[in-house]
């Protein structure tokens, strides 16, 4: 099973940029079709953007469309979602994940999580 390590959460103003890294570990990156999560405090979890193994495919969700770009290193095992023009509404703990399915299938090994805080 993969092991998987966010970083590079923090606080920002809004209007400012963010860079999460998720670190794989145990199995090759390549493996896997990955996503990044969202969870603010009483909303439910968000699927925020997802990225296919050669990343031929992605996702986005409307709310972070055009502001933010998810990328991958499969050989430095690595999933980056580079965040733009942070909003308040951007504020909440982000989990990076991974699926042996298909882009908006279920995902099974999770990230710790990073805690972003975007102020206004």
């Amino acid at each position: 099973q993969v092991q998987l390590v966010e970083s590079g959460g923090g606080l920002v103003q809004a209007g400012g940029s963010l860079r999460l890294s998720c670190v794989a570990s145990g199995r090759a990156l390549s493996t896997y079709t990955m996503g990044w999560f969202r969870q603010a405090p009483g909303k439910e979890r968000e699927f925020v953007a997802g990225i296919t193994r050669s990343g031929g495919s992605i996702y986005y969700a409307d709310s972070v469309k055009g502001r933010f770009t998810i990328s991958r290193d499969n050989a430095k095992n690595t999933v980056i979602l580079q965040m733009n023009s942070l909003k308040p509404e951007d504020t909440a703990v982000y989990y990076c994940a991974s699926t042996t399915g298909i882009l908006m299938g279920e995902y099974r090994s999770w990230g710790q999580g990073t805690q972003v805080t975007v102020s206004s």
